[in-house]
Order: C-alpha cells, then structure tokens, then sequence
C-alpha cells in the first residue's frame, strides 16, 4: 500500500555532465558558484518547492560528493532523496534515474543541473500541468532576429513567432515516459531533449512559461551571469547619501543639473553640484558599490570640474554592470538660494535623462535662518535612491 504521505510526483537531476565548454576543471555540476557547487543550487530550488522524490544522476566517483549535497539541501526531506550513477550519453543517465523511481510515482519531471538558477515555482508548475495523457515542458519565447545560415552566408530569415526556447525541468506522465525510453533503447535513436524522445513515441507535449532564472550553464560567461545574480540580493534596495558644500569661488553655480547665472558658485573638487553627489552617493550605497569619494575624488582628476550629468550617466553605467536597474531617486536640499521652484521641472528632467530616465524628484527647503544654510554660508543635500536587482 502506498503510503499517504509519500509523494507521486519525481524529479531526475541530470548532474553527469563532463562540463567540456564551462572548462572547470572537472564535471559541470560540481563547479562552484559563490562557494556552492552547481548541483547545491540546483538542489535549493527543488526543496523549495512541493515535495518529491530526488534521484540524482552524477559521474563515477562523485556519489558520496552528490550525496552530501543532497543531505544539506533536502534537510528533513532526505529520505526522499538518493543518488545513482549515470551513463556515457544524456539518455542513460535519465534511464538510471527511472530505473531509481519508487513503485508509486506517477509523474516524473527530468531536470538539468545546469539549469542552477530554475525557480521553485517553475518546478511546481510543471509538476501540475502533466496530465495522464501530455507532457509539458517551460519555455521561453525568443526575442532574437534568428537567421538560416550556410557557412558564413545569411541564406532567410526564421519566422521566430513559431519558436520557443525550451528548459528544464520537463514533466511527464511515468508509464508514457517509461515506454519512450523503451522504445529509444530499441531503437538506438539519440533526442536532444526528453521532450523530443516523448514526442517521437507518439505522446504529446504542452508548454508553458518559463523563466529567464532557468537558463543553462554551458560557457564561461553563463557561470558569470550565475555568479552575478547569485551575489545580488533579490530584493530592492535602499541608499541615502548627504552631501553640504559652502558657497564660495568664481563663475556661476551648478547646482540640480542646472547652471544659475548670477549665482555665487559651491566650492568643491568637481562643479559642487550638492544635489548631484548626495544622488551618487545614494545610488552607490544602495547597490553597496562604495562612495563617490572612492569612484570620483581627488584621486580620479579626470573629474575636477565636470557636471552632474558625467556623474549621474557613470553612476548609472556602474549600477548597471554590478547588475541593478535604478528605481527612482528623491532629494531635498536646504538652503537660502537659489529661488528653486521656478525651475524644479528643468532640473528633474536633466537629473532624470543623466540616469537613464530613471524618475528624480527634488525639492528645496530653508532651516528659518537656522544653522549655516540659514545664515547662507552653504546648502546641506539629503537624498535617498531605490534600487532594483535585475533578475
């Protein structure tokens, strides 16, 4: 009798990879990515989802490694998990992790460790879209212009409407599944996916979306998209920077993106743009790259004189790289002059179209004659920044 609380829904790890194009010094799943292997992440998004059963499939030599991985993911779970040895090809590794199934698994989904990043609800919709008659499979819609080629000619283009880009995990009824894998082992026939070897047995397959965090570590660069998003906190973030410069030198003032003739200029390294540093330093705390001491001080001379839109456009190109979109910026500054109001719109959008078109907000206060801004000796900036992982 089947007990009631075992699962009937499995997933197959497919970790037996020799990882040739990642070039890690050993089979792919077993590289690490921010002090974790491969398999160890792929294993965190499977428990987070519903439970199941986990066999996974690894190289000759690595079962005691996969083993302890299992242990420390799966947690009160790991009696649920095993792992087996896999084949020479991609197929007999998933025929291995069949042959592991227990009597009372219905639906098998297959899974590639490569695929570190999938989300656990990716992995739960799939379970729950396989029905006793379809297999489903996540994919994503392609955006590319897509091209057929001979050689180094462009012979049409692809109607890419008609395409998808297909991921793991892949869902499948059991005894469908099982008899495709048959009928492959009969016929010597080699599919690239399991949803190809499903389809050519006859059985039919459905998709649904997939999710750009599931894409497949093959190359150098994916392990460094993986390790990108993996050291950037999925949540928003948050930065407040200050900044105060005393009034003071010759020229004009540069203060909000703007110049204001006839104004006495702030003093500083660059245009002692107040409003435009404490914006840097809001965004660089928020993604924790620094300060603007760091990135745009004295030691960096090829910024003495510039203005906040070299600052902002900078800033904006380094949160970019560490791999954040800016959400939008508040600031207020206080201080006797300049009358702000009348150009607040003007400043916002140049603010604004420095960052990318972020949205900026700035307002301007007076301390009622208290304190250096009161007495109009300088103008003290408070500014606060959102900032949004990309994911």
């Amino acid at each position: 009798m089947t007990p009631l609380s075992a699962p009937r829904t499995a997933i197959i790890i497919v970790a037996a990879g020799s990882g040739t194009r990642l070039d890690g010094g050993g089979p792919k799943a077993f590289v690490e990515i921010e002090g974790r292997t491969i398999l160890r992440h792929a294993l965190e998004g499977v428990s987070a989802a519903q439970p199941m059963q986990v066999v996974v499939v690894v190289p000759t030599g690595f079962e005691d490694v996969a083993a302890d991985e299992l242990r420390s993911a799966l947690g009160e779970r790991v009696d649920l998990g095993s792992v087996v040895v896999g084949g020479s090809t991609r197929q007999d590794s998933v025929a291995a992790g069949l042959a592991a199934l227990t009597d009372h698994i219905g639906i098998v989904l297959v899974h590639d460790a490569a695929r570190a990043l999938t989300p656990a609800a990716l992995i739960d919709a799939v379970a729950a879209a396989v029905t006793t008659d379809a297999g489903v499979i996540p994919a994503l819609a392609i955006v590319d212009t897509l091209k057929r080629v001979d050689g180094d000619a462009v012979i049409e283009a692809v109607d890419r409407s008609v395409l998808a880009a297909a991921q793991t995990p892949q869902g499948f009824p059991r005894a469908t599944l099982e008899a495709a894998y048959g009928r492959a082992a009969t016929s010597g026939e080699e599919y690239t996916d399991d949803a190809a070897l499903f389809a050519a047995a006859g059985g039919a397959v459905r998709r649904i979306p997939g999710a750009e965090r599931a894409f497949k570590i093959t190359t150098p660069s994916d392990l460094e998209r993986a390790r990108m998003l993996l050291s950037t906190p999925s949540a928003p973030r948050i930065g407040v920077g200050t900044d105060v410069h005393a009034f003071g030198g010759e020229g004009n003032l540069w203060l909000a993106g703007l110049e204001w003739p006839g104004q006495q200029p702030l003093s500083g390294h660059s245009d002692g743009d107040a409003v435009a540093h404490a914006m840097v330093d809001a965004l660089l705390g928020a993604a924790g790259l620094g300060d603007i001491g760091q990135h745009f001080g004295t030691a960096h001379p090829e910024y003495a004189g510039v203005h906040a839109d070299v600052f902002l456009a900078r800033t904006a190109h380094l949160l970019a790289e560490a791999g954040f979109a800016i959400g939008n910026v508040s600031v207020q500054f206080q201080g006797n002059r300049p009358r702000f109001s009348a150009r607040r719109a003007e400043a916002e959008g140049v603010l604004s179209a420095a960052l990318g078109g972020a949205p900026v907000t700035v307002s301007a206060t007076t301390t009622d004659g208290l304190g250096f801004t009161g007495r109009g000796e300088g103008i003290a900036v408070t500014a606060v920044a959102l900032v949004i992982p990309r994911g």
